[in-house]
């Protein structure tokens, strides 16, 4: 087989991927949509244990009320139990989610979500089908029709987004400078530490743990992995952190530098906006 051929069979086998996947979507079959979503509402939060591991996020107790029977439903985030809880406070909402029909098989999100038609894969596979056609056309006549069929459709689409990303960057900064400051602590640092099974290289990660309680009189106790010198050593530490009031998952310790990166952000979105409008020009030029 040839790499034609072969190009055309990849593209014809996700091409019945995605096909079937937008189908059971229309179906409405789909695992996300067969997936009952509810809202949580943490009632209890335990403290790290300083030198201990990550593992699991935060462990809380939650309650929330099964859609069956009506009842307050009381679990907790022991075990592999979905997104890793990072922050959390008495009364905060967080998403639950389960099979249907199964709801011992709960996991949890960091905020409620909503419904969803299961379309990541087929997307997924249309992307597939999409590098296929690349590549089939840089096969078929020259190498650059692959500059011109990766700059061309990515220019466009990063230059769409690009506004929102500009509004977004916008609205980060507006909140970063309402946040709300106190005082926090560091009341634990995590220690991971991870081998590669291959090469025997050992790696670790430290992760503080710093709590605070906001004006409202909200204790929070959340991962806290940038922005803080030293963290290996910052046990016991206090510690400044600017917060947002409506949402104290959202702090940080360095303002500036949360507005620096936020620049930054949108400064690296322009520069791969041009990369692929000249990756796109080059390929024509040499066609």
């Amino acid at each position: 087989m040839g790499w034609d051929e072969f190009l055309v069979l990849w593209c014809a086998v996700w091409g019945v991927v995605a096909l079937v996947g937008y189908g059971m979507s229309l179906a409405g079959v789909t695992k996300a949509q067969r997936t009952v979503r509810l809202t949580g509402r943490i009632e209890r939060v335990r403290e790290p244990r300083h030198g201990g591991s990550r593992t699991g996020g935060i462990s809380v107790v939650v309650s929330y009320r099964g859609p069956a029977s009506g009842q307050e439903v009381t679990v907790t985030n022991d075990g592999e139990r979905g997104e890793m809880i990072t922050s959390a406070w008495e009364g905060r909402e967080i998403g639950v989610s389960h099979p249907r029909d199964r709801p011992h098989a709960y996991r949890f999100s960091n905020t409620p979500q909503e419904p969803s038609r299961g379309l990541g894969r087929p997307g997924f596979a249309v992307f597939l089908v999409y590098v296929g056609l690349v590549v089939l056309a840089a096969v078929g006549w020259g190498w650059p029709w692959a500059l011109i069929g990766f700059g061309g459709p990515w220019a466009v689409f990063a230059a769409v987004h690009l506004p929102g990303a500009v509004r977004a960057k916008n609205r980060r900064i507006e909140r970063l400078a309402a946040m709300d400051t106190v005082q926090g602590r560091v009341v634990a640092v995590l220690k991971d530490v991870s081998v590669d099974q291959d090469d025997g290289h050992t790696s670790t990660t430290i992760t503080p743990v710093v709590s605070f309680t906001t004006r409202d009189g909200t204790a929070v106790t959340a991962h806290c992995t940038s922005n803080l010198p030293d963290p290996a050593g910052a046990y016991g530490r206090d510690v400044t952190v600017h917060y947002t009031s409506a949402d104290p998952a959202e702090f940080t310790l360095d303002r500036a530098a949360e507005h620096r990166s936020e620049e930054r952000d949108v400064a690296f979105n322009v520069l791969v906006i041009v990369v692929l409008v000249a990756t796109a020009v080059a390929g024509v030029a040499m066609v």
